[in-house]
């Protein structure tokens, strides 16, 4: 996934597709900390949307960031804002946890 141009978008079946095919993009929950615990995506890195800009020496430095929230819209904010710094590599992921939920771990709490 190396040098390729990344959409600003992606759904979570075809997030769930690259990670059952092996790839494996980094996953960054921007929702407040009481969000996270009720429930996340396996392997996510928690970093609240307001910590984003003094937070970039924490994002992996290659491949693909996969950037994700409740519903998409913070998410959506901050993949604008990464981007507008030069990070072409982050992807929103539409529909957010909850659509991870209702689509790809009907087990995952939903709220």
């Amino acid at each position: 996934m190396k040098d390729e141009t990344y959409p600003f978008e992606i759904g979570v079946a075809e997030l769930k597709r690259w990670l059952d095919e092996g790839k494996k993009p980094a996953i960054i929950d921007v929702r407040e900390a009481s969000e996270y615990e009720i429930c996340r995506i396996a392997g996510s890195l928690h970093i609240p949307m307001g910590a984003i800009p003094d937070s970039l020496d924490r994002l992996p430095k290659d491949g693909p960031l996969v950037v994700t929230c409740h519903h998409g819209g913070r998410s959506a904010r901050v993949v604008s804002w990464l981007r507008q710094q030069g990070i072409d590599r982050a992807i929103n992921l539409a529909g957010g946890v909850d659509q991870w939920a209702a689509q790809v771990d009907p087990d995952m709490a939903r709220y």
